[in-house]
Order: C-alpha cells, then sequence, then structure tokens
C-alpha cells in the first residue's frame, strides 16, 4: 500500500466491466472491442490494477514472456483520478516488478512518448525492419 493506493497482479480484484466499457467507449485505441476479447486479453497477460479501498482507479496490460519480451499496452487511469500520480505510480510498479527486470520492452503510443521516455523508451531505431500481420 502506497498512499493509500494498492498495486496488485490479482487478476481477481480487476473489475473487468469497467475495464471494457473504458477500453471499448473512451480508449481510441480500443474502440469496439469486444467483453469475450476484454476477459481474453487479461486471461492471458499480466495485469497490472491500482485501488484505492476496493474501487479500481487504474490499468494496464503487459504481454511477456517474462525473460526477454514485454509488451506494454492498454495503460489508463480513470478519468476522475488522472493528475494525481496514479499514473507514475503505474508505470513505476511495473517497471520495477521483479518479474519484468530482464525484458526489453515494447509499446505503442499516439499521445504519450513524453511520458514514456522518462522511462528510457526511444523510437525504433529502424522500423522498417520491424513487420505487422493484423487480422
Amino acid at each position: 500500500m502506497i498512499n493509500n493506493y494498492l498495486v496488485s497482479i490479482d487478476k481477481s480484484r480487476l473489475n473487468i466491466s469497467e475495464i471494457h466499457d473504458y477500453l471499448c467507449n473512451q480508449s481510441y485505441w480500443a474502440k469496439g472491442r469486444s467483453l469475450a476479447q476484454v476477459k481474453a486479453s487479461i486471461e492471458n497477460a499480466m495485469c497490472f490494477g491500482i485501488y484505492i479501498q476496493e474501487k479500481q482507479v487504474a490499468f494496464a496490460r503487459v504481454v511477456t514472456d517474462t525473460v526477454t519480451f514485454a509488451y506494454l499496452l492498454d495503460v489508463f487511469v480513470f478519468d476522475e483520478y488522472r493528475d494525481q500520480g496514479i499514473g507514475k505510480l503505474l508505470l513505476n510498479s511495473i517497471f520495477e516488478h521483479s518479474k519484468l527486470q530482464s525484458v526489453n520492452w515494447l509499446l505503442r503510443t499516439s499521445d504519450a512518448q513524453g511520458i514514456y521516455k522518462k522511462y528510457g523508451f526511444n523510437v525504433i531505431d529502424n522500423p522498417e525492419s520491424y513487420m505487422k500481420k493484423q487480422v
């Protein structure tokens, strides 16, 4: 517990319906994501939640093998809890987690490059060497 905030990777604490609502209706990156997709993505990832008492106020998901690779995604703080240092607490908790100390990180963001640069992220040197397969 840090300043009345609880950081947890216990998936049973996650408020899946609120996470789904945020992703589907408020985020720019996950519009239209179904509840089934959100549940499956949580089930197959390392998830971080921040709570005030029992109320979830932030969420992030990490897809990782915990050895060489981690992809950070679905990072958000619910609107009414922004500008209180919760996002910084969330990212610090992720990057300091004992299972994530040896991994190389990737993420995709359209609007938060400045935040992630503070954590050591840089623009990919050779983006033409990366490929994607869209479904």
